[in-house]
């Protein structure tokens, strides 16, 4: 059976399918031409997305938290350090920390109180007509929130004992009210946006999935996640901080009756901590380094004020009466020491407390900081010092710098 093709000519007698070879030739031949529409790309902006689930937000600081092991681990130990430390110093090494820590968040919320201001404000609540009240105010309550008090988490994760955390109560006779407080107009902004008990109930959900990290890891996660559940405003970190520093010790809080380490310190380390930059992995190497920096600073600090009040109590052994053991306590609890705080944290009338001062600085045990003949602040002086002087008197006949020298040597 033969088979047969139909051909179709046009008018000239040329064959159509020869025609249309002819022309995708020619066609091909013009480089210079656009090519087709459907290979131009697409400039539309893209559709919805998808949103992120919890549960990947939370998977996504697991892998972070394991892939950081090592470090946490040893932040960890260094916290638990820090801690013991604590439990067996006086109360007034926790409140010397809390006033430190508090002054360099001043600094990450853009308020920046200084110690001096911030110690007279605690102390007496003065403050000078250039002061800002409402900064004096919010570093007030960060200083006592790091110092002591309930946690930002109670029996459970429920949302009374996070308002009461954070003095954001609007109940009749509890707490304070945005309006009577004077507050900017951009946290009275946020108070009229959602109410704020379904914010922070998003939040501890949030933070109760994450119940099976550790507690500097999920510090290091609410802090991140607390402005995207609209806590508190963008530009101002305050609450965010003094929140994450104490769920960062929840666990150690807790262990003993004698209280440790109330919060982690952060802001000593520096600000690198709370930048908001990167995967949780970034953001959590940056949480750990910052917070190994401060924690040694903090124990550093504590070994010079512990070796300070042993060399004080030995130089002021043969004063009498209750002055002196309380002055030394009180330059123990507070970075800088004013006649006035001095005067009222004793109870001692001033004309004393200046002349066991004056006592004091003659010494060396104490100096001024504020050089100025009204308002004077002290403070304990450099361990390093007492220590050279001391040896200085010994040991006449030896250079200064070889003294010094010396000194770095054995303390390596």
């Amino acid at each position: 059976m033969s088979r047969f093709r139909q051909i179709y000519l046009d008018d000239d007698g040329v064959p159509l399918g020869d025609m249309e070879t002819a022309e995708d030739r020619h066609d091909a031949d013009l480089w210079f031409m656009p090519g087709p529409s459907e290979e131009e790309p697409d400039f539309l902006p893209p559709g919805p997305q998808p949103e992120v689930q919890e549960s990947e937000i939370v998977d996504a600081w697991r892998a972070a938290e394991a892939g950081q092991a090592a470090q946490l681990a040893h932040v960890a130990a260094r916290l638990g350090i820090l801690d013991e430390r604590l439990r067996r110093g006086p109360a007034g090494w926790r409140q010397r920390l809390a006033l430190i820590e508090a002054s360099e968040l001043s600094w990450l919320a853009q308020d920046r109180v200084g110690l001096d201001r911030l110690s007279l404000y605690m102390a007496l609540r003065i403050s000078t007509a250039t002061d800002d009240a409402q900064a004096l105010y919010r570093m007030g309550w960060t200083v006592r929130r790091l110092a002591g008090g309930p946690g930002p988490f109670g029996a459970g994760l429920g949302v009374a004992d996070l308002e009461a955390f954070l003095d954001r109560r609007d109940r009749p006779g509890q707490g304070e009210r945005f309006e009577d407080t004077k507050v900017p107009a951009r946290i009275q902004d946020m108070a009229d946006r959602e109410a704020f008990e379904n914010r922070a109930a998003a939040w501890l959900a949030m933070m109760g999935q994450a119940g099976d990290l550790h507690p500097v890891t999920r510090s290091c996660m609410g802090f991140h996640l607390w402005h995207v559940a609209e806590l508190s405003p963008v530009d101002d970190p305050l609450e965010a901080a003094v929140t994450a520093a104490r769920v960062a010790v929840s666990d150690l809080a807790s262990s003993m009756d004698r209280p440790g380490a109330i919060f982690a310190p952060i802001a000593m380390g520096g600000g690198a901590g709370f930048r908001a930059i990167g995967d949780p992995a970034a953001r959590l190497a940056r949480w750990l380094n910052a917070m190994e920096s401060a924690v040694f600073a903090a124990l550093r600090r504590l070994e010079e004020i512990e070796t300070w009040n042993e060399a004080a109590a030995e130089m002021m052994a043969p004063l009498s009466g209750k002055t002196p053991p309380m002055l030394r306590d009180t330059f123990t609890s507070w970075p800088l020491v004013s006649t006035q705080m001095a005067e009222k944290l004793t109870g001692v009338h001033r004309a004393t407390v200046q002349r066991n001062i004056d006592w004091m600085e003659e010494r060396g045990l104490v100096r001024e900081v504020t050089g100025q003949g009204r308002y004077r602040m002290w403070r304990v002086v450099d361990v390093r010092a007492m220590e050279s002087r001391s040896i200085l008197g010994k040991h006449d006949g030896v250079l200064p710098d070889d003294l010094l020298d010396a000194m770095d040597y054995g303390i390596e």
